[in-house]
């Protein structure tokens, strides 16, 4: 055995760098998982059921997502309250990058002003990229008496109150792009609506209601089988969907655009590199030529921006959206 004295003197000697040493084990699993990020998969939460648009754009930017991070992207849908309920999984997910959102115009620009109580603010995501865009596309049975938008307009003027416009439900983005357009035209119609997009498209094809409002990748079969007339685009610049069919701000209405758009966001606090990382992931994504002409053959616009550009777009969008369900009145609760 030591002497006491020798102990105490190798033991004040030897403890502190054995304290040090444990230090910088302890610190080095910590930086090494902050540099490997991602190192497990990721959870690209889809607000809404299996099928669909939301869903179908979620499954294409997920798979290339994953390849450009050399990591697994796992969709969850997590639809229920018009995409409040997935939403604010998200919100309230921890910021580590590991769970995102496929947010959207409903669920991160409408929904606050159709709701009076919402689980979750603006402020609680960080905003990574815009994905794409689509035009609601203005559509009419083929025998409708107005042929081109003009005659819309010119038709609803003289006629108050007496033509109908179809949406896929209230408060949708095709029922506030019409009480939009009612107020920048000046012209009033009846709004009738549908719960989902596939009744409204049925009645209008069968002349049940004078007009729809709908998702261009919704309409666009019908509108090649020739079984709804396209009237016109709301977009500021027409859609290579639509060739052949003017833009309302084309048509008398500079400005006018009341798109739905897909984008790819994550809980607030999520880390500044990780950010700039999935920035850089998802514009390789949507570089994808196969990714593109997917989205693009039914009426979608690739986009891809930085997180503060797209941060401000989802600003402007709720404003414009809050306003035009703020004049309709429309409410869900």
């Amino acid at each position: 055995m030591f002497p006491r004295i020798e102990f105490n003197r190798l033991r004040r000697q030897v403890l502190p760098a054995v304290a040090l040493a444990i230090l910088g084990l302890a610190g080095a699993p910590v930086h090494a998982q902050e540099g490997a990020w991602p190192s497990h998969p990721i959870r690209l939460v889809v607000p809404f059921p299996p099928g669909g648009s939301t869903d179908a754009v979620g499954r294409l930017v997920a798979a290339e997502l994953g390849k450009a991070l050399n990591q697994t992207v796992i969709v969850e849908n997590k639809g229920g309250a018009n995409g409040n309920i997935g939403s604010d999984v998200v919100a309230k997910a921890a910021p580590d990058g590991y769970t995102l959102l496929l947010s959207g115009v409903g669920s991160n620009a409408i929904n606050y002003a159709l709701y009076a109580s919402m689980p979750y603010r603006d402020s609680d995501f960080t905003h990574i990229s815009l994905l794409a865009t689509g035009p609601n596309v203005l559509v009419a049975n083929p025998d409708f008496p107005a042929k081109t938008f003009k005659e819309f307009i010119d038709l609803a003027k003289a006629n108050p109150g007496k033509y109908t416009h179809a949406s896929s439900g209230n408060g949708s983005s095709g029922h506030l792009a019409m009480e939009m357009l009612k107020r920048a035209a000046g012209i009033d119609l009846v709004h009738v609506p549908y719960k989902g997009g596939a009744a409204a498209i049925t009645d209008t094809i069968a002349g049940r209601v004078s007009v729809l409002f709908l998702n261009q990748d919704n309409v666009l079969p019908q509108v090649k089988a020739g079984k709804l007339r396209a009237l016109a685009v709301a977009s500021e610049s027409r859609n290579p969907a639509y060739p052949d069919t003017p833009t309302i701000a084309e048509s008398g209405y500079p400005g006018f655009a009341a798109e739905s758009w897909f984008g790819l966001s994550a809980p607030a606090k999520t880390p500044p590199a990780v950010v700039q990382r999935l920035s850089e992931a998802t514009r390789t994504a949507l570089a994808d030529p196969a990714l593109r002409q997917k989205l693009e053959s039914v009426g979608f616009v690739v986009r891809g921006d930085t997180p503060q550009q797209f941060a401000g777009f989802v600003t402007a969008e709720i404003a414009k959206w809050g306003k035009a369900a703020k004049d309709s009145g429309a409410r869900m609760d």
